[in-house]
């Protein structure tokens, strides 16, 4: 078990596997983003090492992010093989759902269990503006899919104010109506190079609530208020779904945190909006003994820090891309 200074039972690692994304959505990266070389980036066999030994200090949950993990080469074997670690209990990602309509099946039957995939208007002319490159229809396609092979589903919406935070979240919280999915809102958060835009933009828990209750009806509080990973959970009245509200500015979720991020380029990062890290990388390539990879994520954990420090204006240097939401 990994512990950290605060008692918190660190065990959730979320593994960028790519910092690339065939997506450049308004809140997460500038249209001219440049991406590192592949060989800046960890490795199948480093990678899988890695696993092993966080599965060794205790982590069972894994999901894999970007970027745009479906853009990583070998994929399905990488899951396949995470799957068959010893202690992984859970595999899920994130995806942006553009090529998930043929990597569907092949994902689920390599152990893959559950999938997000970022959805912030169901509107085709808003979607292609806000992801600038994006077709709705493909990512539709891709949940289809999805569904049909029986992989867990959410949808994650990136609530920005002025883009999407009226009917498109509204059109969003309908789905719970006729399938049980979970959609969840994510306020956006200030990043990197965008942050400035992302700070304007966030539309308080409270406000969304609201919007979507005035429109379709009160919603019930599930599981009286306590948390499902990072989202407060609620139910619309005769929904097959549930609407989870992700409110890390306003309402932050610091003190049950369980997570730590594993960046593409070998970095373990401990909170998301913190820009202190461990550079894994040099001690996987020279040489480094699995118990003193070890000790290191374990000293790396033991000093992760209490919350996010946005109230202080703290702001990470790098976009969401490169970190892995």
């Amino acid at each position: 078990m990994a512990l950290d200074r605060f008692n918190r039972n660190i065990h959730y690692l979320r593994i960028s596997l790519t910092d690339m994304c065939n997506l450049r959505c308004v809140y997460c990266m500038p249209e001219d983003m440049t991406f590192r070389p592949r060989e800046e980036l960890l490795q199948d066999d480093e990678l899988l090492r890695l696993v092993r030994v966080f599965s060794q200090l205790g982590f069972d949950k894994f999901r894999l992010t970007g970027g745009e993990p479906t853009l990583r080469v070998n994929l399905v074997p990488i899951v396949q093989a995470m799957h068959d670690t010893p202690g992984v209990k859970e595999l899920a990602m994130t995806t942006n759902g553009v090529t998930l309509k043929s990597l569907a099946r092949p994902l689920k039957e390599a152990g893959l269990q559950r999938i997000n995939v970022s959805i912030d208007t169901l509107d085709p002319d808003k979607f292609r503006r806000l992801t600038r490159w994006g077709r709705i229809e493909d990512v539709w396609a891709g949940v289809e899919a999805a569904e049909s092979v029986g992989l867990g589903i959410k949808i994650n919406a990136v609530v920005v104010r002025g883009q999407n935070d009226k009917e498109d979240a509204v059109d969003l919280a309908r789905l719970t109506l006729k399938h049980p999915w979970q959609i969840r809102y994510i306020e956006v958060m200030p990043m990197g190079r965008v942050s400035d835009f992302q700070k304007s933009a966030i539309v308080p828990e409270d406000e969304l609530r609201a919007t979507i209750s005035e429109a379709l009806g009160p919603m019930e509080l599930l599981n009286e208020g306590r948390l499902d990973g990072e989202a407060r959970m609620f139910k619309l009245r005769d929904a097959m779904g549930s609407l989870g509200f992700i409110s890390a500015v306003t309402k932050p979720f610091c003190s049950g945190c369980n997570r730590a991020r594993l960046t593409a380029d070998g970095r373990l990062l401990l909170c998301l909006l913190r820009d202190k890290e461990l550079n894994l990388m040099p001690y996987v390539r020279d040489g480094a003994s699995d118990q003193e990879l070890i000790e290191l994520i374990e000293d790396s954990i033991w000093h992760k820090p209490w919350g996010h420090g946005l109230a202080q204006d703290v702001r990470p240097s790098r976009n969401m891309s490169e970190i892995g939401g």
